[in-house]
């Protein structure tokens, strides 16, 4: 996922856009459980809300569904800005292995975050397919 968003940076860049990238080094976090090499930001969305409203950006992504995503998602919505997400992982597969929770709820979770999407970018066919059986709209290769 990070090599995808850097090519998208610096694709975007050369363009002549200017990006701001807000990531959890910018937060107080804490590590994920099982996998500690992921930070979760705490309380995000005061400071989410800031750094937005500083960068003033003319379009946003949100790249993940973790508390930067969920607070990013709530401000574009609360303000009826258009966003776009993406799908990396299948996350839904990887709670179910580690906490036995049904993969059915965890696509019913991402489906609910990804919905007021403008489009969800996926970057295979495969997992394109997977997302529209389990009922997910607009989404872009």
């Amino acid at each position: 996922m990070v090599r995808t968003l850097d090519t998208v940076r610096g694709e975007l860049t050369a363009q002549g856009h200017v990006i701001e990238v807000i990531a959890p080094d910018r937060f107080r976090t804490v590590p994920t459980p099982t996998y500690p090499e992921i930070p979760l930001a705490l309380f995000p969305a005061r400071k989410m809300r800031r750094l937005i409203d500083g960068f003033a950006p003319e379009a946003i992504h949100i790249a993940t569904e973790g508390p930067l995503g969920w607070a990013a998602r709530r401000y574009c919505v609360r303000r009826r800005l258009p966003f776009t997400t993406s799908f990396h992982t299948k996350f839904p597969e990887y709670v179910h292995a580690r906490w036995h929770v049904p993969v059915r709820w965890g696509y019913a979770f991402m489906r609910r975050f990804h919905a007021p999407s403008s489009g969800v970018m996926v970057a295979t066919a495969s997992l394109a397919e997977t997302l529209r059986q389990y009922k997910f709209g607009n989404l872009k290769r």
